[in-house]
């Protein structure tokens, strides 16, 4: 149930994006180098993430990404199923593989991997880019850092 590189990726451009929730471009250049995040492959992240219906592309020297819908609408859960797929515990619970388990009837462990699925994913989907960056302005208050935009 590990979170893969290009999720982590993409949640953090959003995050992003989602600091300054305006509707000036934000160049790719800018959000990779505010995350640490490699160009080219932030290049090919984004591009999914409009294919996917969470940033918008605008060309030209002012051009860059802004968020397709308020950071409020948009969770961390559809997004990390958006890069990743179904992220089930185990395959037997997991999109195409699902019910192949021939012990799938009888296993005493299909109930909690149901549980831990769907309480994770409750999570996730809880978790707005607002509240993310709600946490981060407050986790840098404390230690002294200052929010620039």
């Amino acid at each position: 149930m590990r979170i893969s590189q290009k999720c982590s990726y993409a949640l953090r451009a959003l995050l992003e994006l989602a600091k300054g929730e305006s509707q000036v471009p934000l160049a790719t250049s800018a959000i990779a180098e505010a995350q640490g995040i490699s160009p080219m492959f932030l290049q090919t992240i984004l591009r999914e993430l409009k294919q996917g219906g969470f940033v918008e592309s605008q060309r030209g020297k002012e051009g860059g990404y802004v968020l397709a819908r308020p950071a409020g609408r948009i969770t961390v859960g559809e997004v990390i199923r958006f890069v990743e797929g179904d992220f089930a515990p185990v395959e037997c619970l997991a999109g195409q593989t699902r019910n192949s388990c021939p012990q799938i009837l009888t296993c005493p462990f299909v109930d909690l991997w149901k549980e831990v699925n769907e309480k994770v994913n409750a999570i996730y989907d809880s978790v707005t880019f607002v509240d993310l960056v709600e946490r981060e302005r407050a986790k840098q208050a404390v230690s002294g850092v200052h929010y620039v935009i």
